[in-house]
């Protein structure tokens, strides 16, 4: 690990380092938050993933997430969302794409293959990295995030309810085969075969449902609610599959970090709730 910073945080340690990944082929940078507990034993761990242009930064410095982790003795491991460097390709006429956009997939199309491995970076190098570098209780970790992190979360713990055991989101891209910003990525990163495309999202997953209540908060005041989030289409597959769901509707919320600093609360309780 290389450490770039460390505060002391309502009896905690708020620091972000940057350590090797082999699947970017560069250095990763990851926000991690301990609480007063860490230091007497394991505790549990939810790993955030960001949404479209964030780093680790945006949810460590915005989110008001740490001092509920302090009381409740939670572990909080934000990764960037994309990798980073002069040598990794980018686009950068969008915002929606490329580096800040990584949408926790594997890409298998040039140039963006040899890079944008996002989903084995979280799901196998991050995990291997938290649990050797803190002490976090291996049987005990959720997923969280936001918009295209939100999205991130209900795959990754649809494929790995195992790892993640309990998952929410905030506004997430639940259904990126029928929305732009899904058919972007995915035409970018994976090419033109949309049975590719099944296997990163969230209402094609759900077909086969995990053991959790998956959380999710939605703004109905968000601007991209209609065009982009969809997460009535979300819902109705939960329902006709199984998926036990609790889908909240906020009114007058956006898609904002006021949004989630004012219910990032119940999601960190939710999952401590959840761990045990």
């Amino acid at each position: 690990m290389t450490p770039i910073s460390q505060n002391k945080m309502f009896g905690g340690i708020q620091s972000v380092y940057a350590h090797r990944s082999d699947a970017n082929d560069c250095d990763m940078r990851v926000a991690v938050y301990l609480p007063p507990q860490a230091e007497h034993g394991p505790c549990p761990a939810l790993v955030w993933l960001s949404g479209l242009t964030c780093t680790e930064e945006n949810f460590t410095v915005k989110a008001g997430a740490q001092r509920v982790a302090a009381e409740l003795g939670l572990i909080l491991i934000a990764p960037d969302t994309s990798p980073r460097g002069d040598h990794v390709p980018d686009d950068k006429d969008s915002y929606d794409f490329a580096k800040g956009a990584g949408f926790y997939l594997d890409a298998t199309q040039g140039p963006w293959a040899n890079n944008y491995q996002m989903q084995t970076y979280i799901r196998d190098e991050l995990t291997a990295w938290m649990l050797a570098n803190f002490p976090i209780d291996k049987n005990r970790i959720g997923i969280s995030g936001h918009s295209m992190g939100g999205h991130g979360a209900i795959t990754l713990h649809l494929k790995n309810p195992q790892l993640y055991k309990t998952c929410s989101a905030f506004a997430p891209i639940t259904s990126p085969s029928q929305v732009p910003w899904g058919q972007k990525a995915f035409k970018g990163y994976l090419g033109e075969n949309k049975t590719d495309w099944a296997q990163y999202d969230a209402t094609q997953l759900v077909q086969s449902p995990s053991q959790a209540n998956i959380l999710i908060d939605q703004g109905t005041d968000d601007n991209f609610l209609t065009e982009q989030l969809c997460p009535e289409i979300f819902a109705d597959a939960c329902a006709k599959f199984g998926q036990a769901t609790t889908l909240r509707l906020q009114k007058g919320y956006d898609h904002s970090y006021y949004f989630i600093a004012t219910f990032i609360e119940d999601h960190l309780k939710h999952h401590k709730d959840g761990l045990g």
